[in-house]
Parts: C-alpha cells; sequence; structure tokens
C-alpha cells in the first residue's frame, strides 16, 4: 500500500494540472467569501443588534464554488488513466486492483485536506478584516470569526472536511463511470442540480425530507453557527449524509474496479 501511495503522489505533483486545480480552489473559497461578507453591512437589518446574519457561513460561502475544482481534480485522478490507457500499467504495478483506489483516495484526501485549510483560514482572515467595517462588531453582538469559538471552528473543520468528502465522492463516481466528462457532470448534477429539483417540490414535508438529503444542502449546513433550529438537518448528522454519498460511490467504484476490464 505504501508504494502505491508513493506512485500516486508522483502521479499528482508532477504534473501541472492538479497544482493549478488546488489552486483555484483556495482562491474560489477565499474570492467568494470576501465578497459575499463585503456585500452585506447591519444597514439592512432592523437594528445591528438584531441582525440574524450568518457571518461566519458568509465569510466560507466560496466552498460552493471550490467545490467544483475539487470535482474535476478529483474525478480526474482516475478518468486521466482510462483516456490514456495507463490505467492497465498500474493495474499490473497493483495487481490488488481495490489498492489502487484507495492509494488514489488517500493521495486526494491530503491534496484537498491541505487546500481546504488553505482556503478556510484566508476566508475566514478575509471576513475577520472586512465585518467590523460593515458594522458587524462586538458591540453589535458579531464579534469577529475566531477560531476559539466552538461553532466558529466547527464550521471552519466541518467546511475543510466537506471539501475532503466531495472530493471522494467525485473519485468514486469518476471510477464507476470512467469518463471525464460523465462523471464531473454526473458529481456536479448531485451537488448542484438536486438542490434546484428539490425547490420545486411543493409538500412541505417532502420538501424538508428531500433537503436533508441533497449532499450539498445537507453536508453545507455544518457551516451554520446561528439559528440551528432553522436547518432542515444538524450540521453533523448533515455532513453524515454526505459522507454516506462518498463511501457508496468509493465502494461501489471499488466493486466495478475489481469485476470490470481496465
Amino acid at each position: 500500500m505504501r508504494y502505491a501511495v508513493h506512485a500516486e503522489w508522483t502521479k499528482l505533483r508532477t504534473t501541472r494540472g492538479p497544482a493549478w486545480l488546488l489552486a483555484a480552489t483556495v482562491a474560489a473559497v477565499v474570492a467568494v467569501g470576501a465578497a459575499s461578507v463585503a456585500s452585506v453591512d447591519v444597514s439592512q437589518c432592523p437594528a445591528p443588534t438584531e441582525c440574524h446574519e450568518d457571518t461566519t457561513r458568509l465569510s466560507l460561502l466560496g466552498a460552493r464554488l471550490g467545490q467544483a475544482t475539487v470535482v474535476v481534480l478529483a474525478v480526474l485522478a482516475i478518468t486521466n488513466e482510462h483516456a490514456t490507457g495507463m490505467i492497465r500499467t498500474t493495474l499490473a504495478a497493483v495487481p490488488r486492483r481495490h489498492r489502487v483506489l484507495w492509494a488514489k483516495a488517500v493521495v486526494v484526501t491530503v491534496a484537498v485536506l491541505a487546500a481546504g485549510v488553505l482556503g478556510v483560514l484566508g476566508a475566514l482572515a478575509t471576513g475577520r478584516a472586512v465585518l467590523p467595517g460593515n458594522g458587524f462588531t462586538a458591540a453589535n453582538g458579531y464579534p469577529p470569526p475566531s477560531l476559539t469559538d466552538g461553532p466558529t471552528l466547527r464550521a471552519a473543520v466541518g467546511t475543510v472536511l466537506y471539501l475532503v468528502l466531495v472530493a471522494l465522492l467525485a473519485l468514486g463516481v469518476g471510477t464507476v463511470v470512467r469518463d471525464t466528462a460523465g462523471a464531473v457532470t454526473t458529481t456536479l448534477g448531485l451537488l448542484y442540480v438536486v438542490p434546484l429539483l428539490v425547490e420545486l417540490v411543493a409538500d412541505p414535508q417532502w420538501h424538508d425530507r428531500l433537503e436533508r438529503l441533497a449532499p450539498m444542502t445537507a453536508g453545507l449546513s455544518v457551516q451554520a453557527t446561528r439559528d440551528l433550529d432553522r436547518l432542515p438537518i444538524g450540521p453533523w448528522a448533515g455532513l453524515g449524509v454526505l459522507a454516506a454519498y462518498s463511501a457508496t460511490a468509493l465502494l461501489l467504484g471499488a466493486v466495478l474496479l475489481e469485476t470490470r476490464d481496465p
């Protein structure tokens, strides 16, 4: 397994694409978060102390865009080899095929974890710098975002884990589909299109149930730090829903990798 992980790490770091995609992930998380916090101020509230803006969640809003580059990175980790035929060489070198997928999962996880940490720290630092100028001060009930605050720490850690789980979901889908365009489209459809379809459901009970099952809606509930009772699902439970999607995709991918011709 150690040699398989080393081989996958070599593939990742010796090609230009992954580095650019990871940089784009960090940039997207920070830039969108900065734009989000800059677009709100206390003048939109009945009174500064009666605001209901979740400033931490706004700071981390860039994860919604950053996940797209994470999906592409994870999908390419497996589909590129199918496209070039190099998957045969990889499987010849590592006969136990499931080890190839787990090695790719380890490398993708470490890479996305690093990018996620940088992006989240950058987004929170930007929010901390911008929000006081918009009236979100401690005097108005909005102390600057800080990792020493329990809900903020949970939102930050949860956002990083969210990006990692999205990457593992995409890796699993890529292993199943074996085509870059198809895998990227399928994964982004699950993340972006499913919540839009849920909004079309008129029945309140079914709407709430489907919101709890939509991977992006459920997963990103971990970012909330205020009005948790209004969430369709709890923060960690929502992240658990996304983890279930990722585990299912990876397990299905592992089975098909073992049983299909490369």
